[in-house]
């Protein structure tokens, strides 16, 4: 292992870089790529690295970028791209292809708001805008958390009980651009970690067409396939992670990452960088004698229901705090979580750092003494984060 100074976006490089190497004795590595704020220096530093193997390609658009990764990937290639907010929405054409094709393409992006008007700071709903189209979605606090779900959800999407694409989501500028140590396994571990790329579908010298028309029975089966599949992701990630121990030494983040909850009659629920903010709330308020935790969702897709529901177990009080919103809903986290809490318990939504806002340790406490009181939940609520 060896220590870098690293920004998030290089982490994610450096991770596929590694995972690109591995997989040199087999049919090698390939990453289309489109520059885009704040996700251009993650895609910047992988065009610095060499391959035995395998090239990064510069092509003209993002749409483009994952239209080279659904080629190289259906050839059997491992495969990488990065993006961000609009980008991101330019490639949801070929997203969603390369998710129905069953190819498995990891992805870093860094969370931005989508315009216009234009924001260039984060905001998550750039990537759940695609949480209903079959890729795996997790979402990090941290540069080692983002660099070691890089390299996990190479195997995790590589997997022939998975075989799907995987978002890997920073918050852009928060996590994207600051500077953490990070530890880094030499090749050799990586090697050992992840084995060679083998799409079973690939294409060969006897096949020349991909993504053919089919008949509406067809997509049902492939459709309950692919959901088939996606639910049995916690139970391949468990592995991934027994295996990410065994080689490098330390253990991968859970899905779900509980704070301090055995006891709690209160829960803050949040993704991303939000989380470790809460928890830092949770200690404050542990030491004036409060009862409160907190749960970080990690992989949101597919969403860990079962494993809330028993979080959520006995919780009089729940606090969701989203750094997005669904116009007309509220908070896309809170809409698919406030049904699994114990009957009378009060989930309320609220609304931080949309657009990019700090997310401040006091912000939080204000949403729990607002919530304190409730009865019952309100309308999902917008705190001011500045």
């Amino acid at each position: 292992m060896t220590v870098k100074l690293l920004s998030a976006n290089h982490a994610a490089a450096l991770a596929a870089t590694l995972a690109g190497r591995a997989n040199r004795k087999g049919r090698g590595f390939c990453s289309g790529v489109y520059p885009i704020t704040p996700s251009t220096e993650c895609m910047e530093f992988l065009c610095q690295q060499t391959f035995d193997k395998g090239r990064v390609i510069r092509v003209e658009s993002e749409h483009s970028a994952m239209g080279v990764c659904i080629g190289a990937a259906a050839a059997g290639a491992r495969t990488f791209t990065a993006t961000s907010s609009n980008g991101l929405a330019y490639m949801y054409e070929n997203c969603i292809a390369a998710a129905c094709l069953r190819l498995p393409v990891v992805m870093a992006v860094a969370n931005r708001t989508l315009g216009p008007p234009w924001n260039i700071w984060a905001d998550q709903g750039d990537a759940l805008t695609l949480r209903d189209h079959g890729l795996v979605q997790f979402y990090c606090a941290d540069n080692q958390e983002l660099f070691d779900t890089v390299l996990a959800a190479f195997r995790l999407a590589e997997d022939k009980a998975v075989m799907m694409p995987a978002m890997v989501n920073m918050e852009g500028f928060i996590l994207s651009h600051t500077v953490a140590q990070t530890d880094i396994p030499d090749q050799g571990l990586v090697d050992d970690f992840l084995p060679l790329t083998d799409i079973p579908q690939r294409m060969d010298t006897t096949a020349h067409t991909l993504g053919q028309m089919e008949v509406p029975h067809q997509t049902e089966m492939h459709r309950w396939q692919h959901h088939t599949a996606m639910l049995g992701v916690p139970k391949v990630y468990a592995g991934v992670q027994d295996e990410f121990e065994k080689v490098f030494g330390r253990r991968l983040a859970d899905a779900l990452v509980a704070y301090r909850t055995e006891d709690a009659d209160t829960l803050i629920v949040s993704m991303g960088t939000i989380g470790l903010t809460a928890e830092r709330v949770v200690d404050r308020l542990r030491d004036q004698g409060r009862r409160v935790g907190a749960v970080r969702i990690r992989l949101f897709r597919p969403l860990p229901q079962d494993a809330i529901r028993a979080l959520f177990a006995g919780k009089k009080a729940i606090a969701v705090i989203d750094r997005n919103i669904s116009l007309g809903t509220g908070g896309v986290v809170w809409e698919e979580v406030r049904n699994l809490a114990d009957p009378g318990a009060v989930v309320q939504s609220y609304m931080a750092g949309i657009g990019g806002g700090d997310v401040r340790p006091e912000h939080i406490v204000a949403m729990l003494a607002d919530l304190m009181p409730r009865k019952t939940a309100g309308a999902p609520a917008v705190m001011e984060a500045v």
